[in-house]
């Protein structure tokens, strides 16, 4: 609140309005315009000491409080209140640590004490800011023991140093300071003052790193109910259990995995940040790089403690009120529902600051102010009034808001994410108390080397390695990659200003990378190996074989003999053996026949015999059937009965009969109840009944009531019984019938038993004859089978051997190659160790460097693995190790150039694991990603409506997508995508987009692009990308241009040459595949490789083919080394037009506005050749090249130049000329070291003595001294001994660059050495040397830029080129291009752009695109927020073809204007042509300007045209003279005025109206008057610049202007000026007059002298060299005295400057008696009370930097703009308040000890009789205190009074009286004239003389002054060079009417002559 709205201005607004409240009562409603009144309300205000960020709040304020101050509680007190706290609490334990709550309170708050005064906030550590709050955690922390686990007071002393390294510690850098360690001695002394003597060494004895102390969780132990806060005693189970933790995470659903390596930092990190979240309103503030792990480690920690994390998701309109949403939702979480929450924050995600006031006030209150509008308030009070209820809280609007409010404070936990890169922390520090008062700091410092070692260990676990020495040398040279790759990165930042962050998430990328890259190069050159070895096996086998093939054919050619003998002898015994059986055969046959009617015969009996029994069988089966259901308890139930039913005893009876027993029923019961019975029923013998058992059987069942179904409805088991007895009976008798049959069969069949036993015999004998005859004739086949087996085998190895000759030859090239391939395969896979580790190294780190940086850091990572014995390639390079030939070549095809830097980015961007980031300047990257991806790439930008939707498709259906031209900062909602935050649903990868969740296709690729040369990325975005520096090369581009050259001189080599690539490339892309299939077959084979005859003529084929594509492959690559011979020829051209497109591409870091397109200089390049071909007739490469050189050169400064502004077309044709001399070894870097640095850095105390100080100064002889060192130049130093005069002569000379340098060093020396000797002595002169130099070495076209012609730049654009013209202050283009569509007959629609003017600008280009009219959009740098929308509606019109239906007119053209701004797109500027629009330098190109604006017509307008032409020529001088006047700066006008071309054109117009109504008298006063006081007088706001308008257009504007019998002399004050009226002024004459003026402007035709151009000569030469050297690589000056250092060094030695203060009561008792004039006194006064002041602040800044750099006072904003001005010797704001200054810090600090020795003189001794008129801060005061003084003592009024300046000769030293009336001042200086002392008057100055001192000049008033004389100057007087001052303390003092000798006072204003109390130096 109380900050101020600027330095300079007091005012704190918000206070101001607090004032107004309470002095009025309330403020006006401006809304409703009416006062608004705050009544009943009460202002309570709290405010810290004034310090630090906190401002002091000024009187009228404060004079509005009571004030009430709150001292600091003392020590005593604290600890009385600490102790009363801790006590209770150590009650519960052991005696021994009882009493210990004194000693842990003092203890604690000593310690605080120690901290506070040690550890101060320094600009470096803004955090080291520590309060009571801090002591209260300490203590908080100890009370979380129990007794349980604490029992010794060295336990609680443990505890106790926990927490206080906790609390205090954890914020502490790791720096040379050792922060640390100085705190553990702090804490090692508290706990012996406090602790009994407990010695630190002592209770840390067996902790494992005394820097961090004990580590102490409460997680450990899960089987308690409540989680002990107990010390870890085994850290290897305090790893398991965070592992554990952390594998619970990853299975948790919808969280994103994460895979962290838990080493011992990360662990305590954990640790920490769970101690926090574990106190009650703990929140954390962890500190760290993008990609330390904070969040991650936060995630975790708050996993482990139950909490859950709230994550605001960011979005690309993410604003405040989005903000406050979520705060309403994290609010309702805690507050209502009333769930712990950790609210995890980033300060990436800090999209507006109001965001981190609220974070602050939820830190300090626990609410933020103004979120709930009073509609909300009730639904809150709802959800917390049972809760408050239960908490027996009140039920009041203000107690449940307080219930809810404490809810939030004791469920929320802010975690923020920070980052100490650049200010912002610090700033934020200062401004947001809060951050650190109620957040518990840990600061994640950079890893450290064992860090990096146990990280790289954990990876490397899984990975088979020789040995656990090995894994140990790969993780150290891991740590000595990830170290050496942040100091390259602080190089390249001091030398190249290119920031480049290494995080962490880096070296866990060369981890996991190492792992992937090893292992795919072991498989890949293992296969390979394989493949090789199993080919080689299979050749060898083949080769053994034909040897045991040939013995085992002349085998087995005898055994095939010997077989067929066998075959005829056993032929015979064959026929033999089978007559006999033939005639066996026969009689069996016949025996056969006749027992086979037999059979026939028994057949016939035994059915006849089976059909009778078939009757009575199913009838037996049915019975059968029945009784096998009976069972015994069937059967038990007929014997229950006692006496059985009837029909049951019948049947019974039946039974008994057929088995032979009685038929009573105790008969039948007995046997019922034997065992067996059953069976006995079943195995009934039905076969043999006999017929006395059938007949008694009979009666039974031919009883009516002896029926089965009747018995069975009396009982079932009877009724089966009765069913068999049936059945018995049928079978019985049928059986009896079928007897004599069965007889009959019987005999039958024994007779034919008899016959068959004979024939079976008979046959027997048959068989075996047969069998006999049949093993003989088996044999006699497979003799037959045998031999001819053999006979095939033999013919198949004579086969085989034929194809093993023709394989084992055909191969016999690749045995040898192979064998030796496999063993440098081996060698490979050996080497892979050591390489695969630089691989994944490059791959992680190098993408953003160049190729020097690139080439260093490969050579120390090799160097690495070296001194560890890993093997590796001895000439190692990236790209051939990660990418394949083949990819390289398609590569190439599709446009990445072939230089290795490209290659090397190419194989990054294909290889990386995050996504590629390439800084593209060039689009080449882009380029090649669109080729290389072709249809199917999505491409997108930021500005895309659908990118969103784009993106969202590739990530689910695995499309690549191209996001091309981003800024520095991405878009926030694509957080996501670029962290691969993917989350595990299921099976499903799921990524979650904004509000959708999308399945990821791991198919999808996001490359990424940006035109920014330069682009400062976060940490952020380099730990989520891989970026990779694709800006082109000169290596590369170099390659382009030469093909181009070719292609355009020798079309057929070129095309050739892209053939032979072609060829080559598919050439051996097929010998691979060809040997690839080789292999493939081989290994595929199975069994005998001789045996496959389509493998063997395959591989034939193959080879066959191989040969003739090695054949081609060879002649083709002859072919190729004499296309390459005959490209070289024109190797020059390439290399000028790389050399020239770098030079161009340079001055981008010059201006903003300087952007140009390699597509754009590839077609200037183009049209230069076709432009240089002057003749058709064949000539040599070296001829060709020469004319591609001279005309191209030339094309690229033309083309650049119309580009650029007058003040950078020097620069740039140096530049040009450097480099190309450079690339011709013609520039020794000594020489251009030198014309860059100049004698900087010469030690003074061995430097030989000055021979010629008064004329060569100190800084020039250290130039000469420097310039003496360079071999060229030995000698010259002694030159300037012998030959003073010579040189002084040509130092003095108008153009030293001109005139021959003295002695034999004209012969001497060469143009670069001249340069040098310039730069030495006359550094006004080194930007005409530099043209010289120029014109000498290139041409002297290059030192002349060319005019600029709008008609020419329209004819080289087309519709689809943007026309910009880059702005300069005074001109406007719209007239030019007004002009040129006139003459051109087309129309052009203007829309000056500002705010509403989009939709009007877009439907004009609209308009315009279709009917094909011009649009001028004018200003476009008040509408930059627009730029991305026009930006883009040009690449859509420019990406249409013409036959598309709105593609653009020809015939449109879009004109743009803008000042240079920084934010404008870069794209269009590449895209369009770029036209400067500044008035054009010197006196003959503005002429020539204005004479091109009037047109023929214009010119014949007015009817007195011989008058009209000359006051033409003279307004045109006049307006030239004004516009070039101000290059001579305060010299030329005390204000540097705007006139533009809108001035002339009216007074253009008011000169034609005055003489045709004035045909007779040119009436040249209204003329005068209206040109100089009305139209140019109008913008002078100095009165001397008026007069000096006034004295141009007297000159200009008069009757000898327009006589024709005069030639009037425009520069009067020239002696033979070329710059004349011509006679004949028509409007050519006039241009042709005009083109005779000289094109470096005389200072004297200005009314200057030649020393005028000096000031702004050095100026500018000063520019241009600073430029140069701000392109080239900063030098890094290693062991120089740091920052700070210096800043105390400089401090000191000002101190003991810097007079004391005056005593300002003992002056005004000192001066009271005294007789001085009370006027004098009181201007003393009034002097002592300024300086005292400054004094004052000069002795408390001094001090204030002095203790802030060493860190015991916090650095204001104020004290660091201090500090940063004394750095560069600069005089501060702060202390410019009391008189201004130009000077630098030293001589402002010499002069200011000069002005107080002077007061004090004044002072102590008397009053001055000379004064030194400089030494006043207010010389007005002083001169009106002269008046009063002369006033008084003469009477009269002081009104009346007046000055007169009588020059006294007499030194100031030597005037012994004073002055009778008025005063003597000395210490003027004279600018612009000097002082003749013999004639008391103005004259010339001194060549090289800027400034003269001037004499005592006699300050006299005198009364009533008559008006001044001829021949007087009134000169003017100012306090300082800065003639203007400024609007607070103008400059100007007083006007001096001195004599002007010689020449008239109109001579002296043209000069600017001036007085001047004080000077630069």
């Amino acid at each position: 609140m109380p900050q101020k709205t600027s330095a300079e201005s007091p005012f704190q607004p918000p206070l101001e309005l607090l004032r107004l409240w309470m002095d009025y009562g309330g403020w006006y409603d401006r809304s409703k315009c009416a006062w608004k009144y705050i009544l009943d309300s009460q202002l309570v205000a709290a405010m810290a000491p004034p310090s630090g960020g906190r401002a002091v709040i000024c009187n009228r304020t404060q004079a509005r409080f009571h004030l009430v101050n709150i001292t600091t509680p003392e020590d005593s007190q604290l600890t009385r209140i600490f102790e009363s706290i801790m006590m209770p609490k150590l009650q519960e334990f052991d005696n021994e640590i009882k009493p210990m709550s004194r000693s842990l309170a003092r203890a604690t708050i000593g310690l605080y004490r120690n901290v506070t005064e040690r550890f101060l906030p320094t600009p470096d550590k803004s955090h080291y800011l520590f309060n009571l709050r801090d002591v209260a955690k300490v203590i908080q922390g100890t009370l979380q023991a129990e007794r349980q686990y604490f029992d010794t007071s060295k336990s609680m002393i443990r505890l106790w140093t926990h927490e206080c390294m906790r609390v205090f510690a954890d914020r502490f850098l790791k720096d040379s300071a050792d922060d640390i360690g100085k705190f553990i001695e702090a804490m090692s002394q508290v706990m012996r003052d406090h602790f009994e003597g407990a010695e630190w060494a002592e209770v840390m004895e067996d902790i494992d790193d005394e820097r961090y102390g004990p580590i102490f969780c409460s997680f450990m132990s899960e089987t308690t109910e409540i989680l002990p806060y107990e010390e870890v005693a085994d850290y290897s189970q305090l790893k398991q259990c965070c592992e554990d933790k952390l594998e619970d995470y990853n299975l948790e659903p919808k969280l994103i995995n994460m895979n962290l390596v838990l080493f011992k930092d990360a662990i305590r990190h954990i640790c920490r940040i769970h101690r926090i979240l574990m106190m009650p309103r703990g929140n954390a503030m962890l500190v760290g790089v993008g990609g330390s792990g904070r969040q991650s480690l936060a995630r975790l920690a708050s996993h482990i403690a139950g909490i859950g994390v709230f994550v605001i998701e960011i979005t690309k309109q993410y604003r405040l009120i989005e903000w406050r949403d979520d705060m309403k939702r994290l609010f309702e979480i805690t507050g209502v529902s009333n769930t712990p929450t950790a609210f995890l924050f980033n300060d990436t995600q800090l999209k507006e600051q109001a965001f981190l006031e609220d974070i602050n006030n939820i830190l300090s209150s626990g609410e933020i102010p103004s979120l709930y509008g009073k509609d909300e308030l009730p639904a809150i009070y709802d959800g917390v009034r049972k809760r408050a209820a239960d908490a027996e809280s009140g039920g009041t609007a203000e107690e449940l808001w307080a219930f809810f409010v404490d809810s939030i404070r004791s469920n929320l936990h802010v975690i923020l994410a920070m980052s100490p890169v650049g200010s912002a922390f610090h700033t934020r520090c200062r401004f947001y108390p809060g951050l650190i008062n109620s957040t518990t700091i840990d600061w994640f410092h950079r890893w450290p080397a064992d860090a990096l070692t146990a990280v790289g260990s954990a990876f490397l676990d899984n990975l088979t390695l020789d040995s656990d020495d090995t894994r140990a040398k790969i993780s150290s040279v891991f740590s000595v990659i990830h170290l050496s790759a942040q100091d390259f990165s602080d190089k390249m930042l001091q030398q190249l200003k290119r920031h480049n962050y290494i995080t962490p998430t880096h070296f866990l990328e060369l981890s996991k990378g190492y792992r992937v890259i090893l292992t795919e190069k072991r498989t890949e050159l293992g296969n390979g190996r394989d493949k090789l070895a199993n080919g080689l096996a299979k050749l060898v086998e083949a080769r053994d074989g034909v040897e045991v093939m040939s013995v085992e054919l002349e085998k087995k050619k005898v055994v095939c003999a010997q077989s067929q003998k066998d075959c005829e002898n056993l032929l015979v015994e064959i026929v033999s053996e089978r007559r006999v059986a033939d005639e066996q055969r026969k009689q069996v046959e016949g025996d056969s026949e006749r027992i086979g009617k037999e059979e026939i015969e028994c057949k016939a009996i035994a059915d006849d015999a089976e059909a009778e029994l078939n009757v009575a069988l199913p009838a037996l089966q049915k019975a059968m059937a029945e009784v096998e259901k009976l069972d015994k308890s069937a059967i038990s139930e007929i014997k229950a009965y006692k006496s059985p039913p009837k029909q049951v005893e019948t049947v019974l009876a039946a039974v008994m009969i057929l088995f032979g027993n009685k038929t009573d029923w105790t008969t039948a019961k007995k046997v019922l109840g034997e065992a067996n019975f059953l069976q006995s029923i079943k195995g009934y013998d039905k076969d043999n009944v006999s017929a006395t058992i059938m007949k008694k059987i009979k009666g039974y069942v031919s009883h009516a009531d002896f029926k089965p179904e009747a018995v069975g409805a009396v009982s079932k088991a009877a009724g089966a019984l009765c069913t068999w007895v049936h059945a018995i009976y049928i079978y019985a008798s049928v059986a009896k019938e079928v007897a004599p049959k069965r007889a009959r069969l019987k005999g039958a069949q024994e007779s034919l038993a008899v016959k068959q036993a004979s024939l079976q015999k008979a046959q027997e004998e048959l068989a075996e004859v047969t069998a006999k005859v049949n093993r003989l004739k088996q044999k006699y086949d497979d003799s037959v089978g045998e031999k001819n087996r053999l006979r095939a085998e033999a013919d198949q190895m004579e086969l085989l051997l034929d194809r093993a000759d023709k394989l084992v030859k055909g191969l016999a090239g690749e045995n040898e190659r192979w064998r030796a391939s496999i063993g440098q395969l081996q060698n490979e896979i050996g080497r892979s160790l050591g390489d695969a580790l630089v691989a994944a190294a490059f791959l992680s780190y190098a993408g953003p460097f160049d190729t020097q940086y690139r080439s260093n850091l490969v050579g120390g990572w090799l160097s690495a693995v070296r001194e560890q014995q890993l093997p590796s390639t001895e000439n190692f390079t990236f790209a051939s190790f990660c990418a394949l030939p083949t990819d390289v070549r398609q590569w190439n095809i599709q446009g990445l150039p072939a230089d290795n830097f490209s290659t090397e980015n190419g194989a990054i961007s294909v290889r990386c694991s995050r996504w590629p980031l390439m800084i593209d300047p060039q689009n080449q990257a882009n380029k090649w990603v669109r080729k290389m991806e072709e249809s199917q790439l999505h491409i997108v930008d930021l500005k895309s409506k659908d990118m969103l939707r784009k993106i969202e498709n590739g990530i689910v259906y695995g499309l690549p997508v191209l996001l091309q031209d981003v800024l520095e900062e991405l878009d926030p909602a694509l957080e996501p995508v670029l962290a691969k935050a993917l989350i595990k649903v299921g099976n499903r990868e799921v990524l979650r987009l904004g509000d959708k969740e999308l399945d990821y296709n791991k198919d999808f690729k996001l490359y990424i692009t940006t035109k920014l040369a330069n682009p400062h990325y976060t940490p952020e975005v380099s730990t989520k990308t891989t970026i990779i520096n694709f800006a082109v090369k000169q290596q590369g581009l170099e390659a382009q241009l030469l093909g181009i050259v070719v292609q355009k001189e020798q079309p057929t080599l070129e095309r050739q040459k892209a053939d032979l690539t072609l060829r080559v490339a598919a050439g051996k892309q097929k010998l691979v595949d060809l040997e690839d299939e080789i292999l493939r077959l081989l290994s595929e084979a199975e069994g005998s490789l001789l045996e496959n005859e389509t493998l063997v003529d395959t591989l034939q084929q193959s080879k066959l083919t191989s040969d003739e594509v090695t054949r081609q492959l060879n002649e083709a690559e002859e072919t190729e080394i004499k296309i390459d011979a005959k490209r070289e020829e024109f190797r020059p051209a390439a290399i000028r037009s790389s050399i020239a497109y770098f030079v161009l591409d340079d001055m981008g870091r010059v201006d903003p506005m300087y952007q140009f397109s390699l597509d754009a200089y590839v077609d200037l390049f183009n049209q230069s050749m076709d432009k240089s071909r002057t003749s058709p007739k064949n000539i040599t490469g070296t001829e060709r090249c020469r004319q591609i050189n001279v005309a191209h050169t030339l094309s690229v400064y033309q083309y650049t130049c119309r580009g650029l502004f007058e003040r950078d077309k020097l620069l740039f044709a140096l530049q040009l000329c450097l480099r190309i001399m450079t690339s011709e070894n013609k520039v020794p870097k000594q020489e251009f070291d030198f014309l860059c640095y100049g004698g900087a850095g010469i030690e003074r105390a061995d430097q030989r003595p000055n021979p010629c100080p008064e004329w060569i100064d100190a800084g020039a002889w250290d130039n000469i001294t420097a310039l003496d060192s360079i071999p060229a130049c030995m000698g010259i130093a002694s030159a300037f001994e012998q030959g003073q005069r010579d040189w002084r002569a040509w130092f003095t000379s108008s153009e030293p660059e001109e005139t021959p340098l003295p002695g034999d060093w004209e012969n001497k020396v060469t143009e670069m050495q001249r340069i040098c000797i310039i730069r030495a002595l006359r550094l006004d002169r080194v930007l005409f040397c530099a043209s010289r130099f120029v014109r000498l070495n290139l041409g002297p076209q290059f030192a002349d830029p060319p005019p600029f012609d709008l008609r020419a730049i329209f004819q080289s654009s087309n519709h689809r080129t943007p026309l910009i013209f880059v702005l300069s202050p005074g001109v406007d283009p719209t007239a030019q291009v007004k002009s040129l569509a006139n003459d051109l007959s087309t129309n052009v629609d203007i829309c000056a752009l500002g705010q509403g003017q989009a939709p009007v600008a877009m439907s004009l280009m609209n308009l315009g695109l279709r009917s094909g009219s011009w649009v001028f959009l004018a200003n476009c740098h008040l509408m930059l927020s627009w730029m991305p929308e026009l930006e883009k509606r040009i690449a859509e019109y420019c990406a249409m073809t013409e036959d598309m239906p709105h593609a653009p007119h020809c015939d449109f053209r879009l004109w743009l204007s803008a000042s240079p701004s920084p934010k404008f797109p870069i794209a269009i500027l590449q895209r369009g042509i770029k036209m400067t629009t500044e008035p054009p330098r010197g006196l003959r190109a503005n002429m020539l300007k204005l004479y091109n604006l009037v047109g023929e017509e214009q010119f014949g307008r007015c009817q007195q045209r011989l008058k009209y032409q000359r006051l033409l020529f003279s307004l045109c001088w006049f307006h030239a003279l004004l516009l070039e006047r101000r290059k001579f700066k305060s010299l030329g006008f005390n204000v540097p005025y705007e006139f533009n071309e809108s001035d002339y054109s009216i007074c253009h117009d008011l000169v034609i109206v005055f003489l045709d109504e004035y045909p007779d008298e040119t009436p040249f006063d209204a003329m005068r008057y209206l040109i100089a006081e009305a139209n140019y007088g109008g913008r002078v706001t100095d009165a001397m610049d008026r007069r000096l308008v006034n004295v141009y257009i007297t000159q200009l504007f008069c009757e000898q202007a327009i006589s024709p019998q005069t030639e009037f002399n425009l520069a009067p004050q020239l002696s033979d000026s070329p710059y004349i009226i011509p006679n004949d002024a028509d409007l050519a004459s006039a241009k042709l007059a005009i083109k005779t003026f000289p094109q470096l402007d005389n200072a004297l035709a200005f009314g200057q002298h030649a020393n005028a151009d000096i000031a702004s000569q050095i100026e500018d030469s000063s520019t241009l060299l600073d430029t140069i050297v701000s392109l080239q690589p900063k030098v890094i000056d290693a062991g120089g005295e740091s920052k700070e250092q210096k800043i105390l060094r400089i401090c000191h030695l000002m101190q003991e400057e810097v007079p004391p203060s005056f005593d300002a009561a003992a002056v005004r008792r000192g001066m009271g008696p005294r007789a001085d004039p009370e006027p004098m006194k009181t201007v003393l006064y009034q002097e002592v009370d300024r300086y005292n002041i400054l004094l004052l602040t000069l002795h408390q800044t001094l001090k204030a930097s002095e203790l802030g750099v060493q860190g015991l006072v916090i650095v204001t904003p104020e004290l660091e703009e201090i500090i940063e001005a004394v750095l560069e010797f600069k005089v501060p704001r702060a202390w410019s308040t009391c008189y201004p200054s130009l000077k630098p810090l030293t001589p402002w600090m010499r002069d200011l000890v000069c002005r107080i020795s002077a007061l004090q003189k004044w002072i102590n001794e008397a009053l001055p009789r000379c004064f030194w008129l400089p030494g006043f801060t207010y010389p007005t005061g002083f001169l009106t205190a002269v008046l009063q003084t002369s006033a008084r003592k003469n009477g009269i009024a002081i009104d009346s009074l007046s000055w007169e300046f009588p020059i006294i000769n007499t030194p100031a030293t030597s005037i012994a009286q004073y002055a009778k009336d008025g005063s003597y001042c000395h210490g003027l200086f004279l600018e612009g004239a000097r002082w003749d002392l013999d004639n008391s008057c103005l004259t010339e100055p001194i060549p090289m003389e800027l400034c003269c001192s001037m004499p005592v000049i006699h300050f006299k008033p005198v009364d009533n002054k008559k008006k001044s004389i001829k021949g007087i100057y009134s000169c003017p007087l100012y306090l300082y060079p800065l003639r203007t001052g400024s609007r607070e303390r103008p400059s100007f003092v007083i006007s001096c009417e001195v004599r002007c000798g010689a020449q008239g006072s109109e001579y002296w204003t043209c000069r600017g002559t001036a007085m001047l109390l004080s000077t630069m130096h």
